[in-house]
């Protein structure tokens, strides 16, 4: 094996990429409560989680991720992270909190641990809508990105769900930036990673 993999990757990273856990199976007859889709096959990944959820607690998991090895790894580990969690917590897993259980990831490879989250609050809200309660962790795990308009990140998110694709679009849905400007280098970055994302 090349010193560049070895340099690149962890060991946890190459086993859960060679041995990935809880992959969807059309003939395992898997039923789920909800599923997530997230990323762009355009990109170059896309993610889509499937949960079994009893009494707000996820009992199950499985996926399926086109994506290279740190996604495929990324969702992996998330998978089995969750089993036994309660929704809001498993709601409020971050990007970091994937990227330490893999023993990090190379910088250019961490918005594969975004789409893993990403993934997973999606499945969670689609099973609150399910049951009635659409909305309810909608703020939970948000960071403000403008102080001055209280703009979060999940806003920043919808925004380029619905189409906000470049600066000028985002400010006029959102209004970010048009107060002090402080946040744009910040806004303006995860623009670009949502972008990238989610936009087709």
């Amino acid at each position: 094996m090349s010193e560049a993999f070895n340099w690149l990757y962890s060991d946890t990273v190459k086993d859960h990429f060679t041995n990935p856990r809880n992959v969807f199976n059309p003939a395992d007859n898997f039923k789920a409560d909800a599923e997530g889709m997230t990323g762009n096959v355009k990109c170059g990944d896309q993610m889509l989680f499937m949960l079994q959820v009893r009494d707000d607690v996820i009992v199950d998991v499985r996926w399926k991720t086109y994506g290279c090895a740190s996604a495929i790894a990324s969702t992996s580990i998330l998978s089995e992270a969750v089993k036994g969690m309660k929704l809001l917590e498993a709601y409020n897993i971050k990007p970091e909190d994937i990227a330490a259980r893999l023993g990090g990831l190379p910088d250019n490879k961490i918005h594969c641990s975004v789409l893993g989250d990403k993934a997973l609050r999606a499945a969670i809200d689609a099973y609150l809508a399910k049951t009635g309660r659409a909305g309810l962790f909608r703020n939970e795990g948000a960071t403000v990105i403008c102080s001055c308009l209280n703009i979060t990140d999940r806003d920043i998110e919808t925004a380029v769900k619905q189409g906000a694709h470049d600066w000028e679009t985002l400010q006029e849905r959102t209004k970010i930036g048009t107060v002090c400007g402080g946040c744009k280098d910040k806004a303006e970055a995860l623009l670009h990673e949502y972008v990238h994302i989610f936009a087709e």
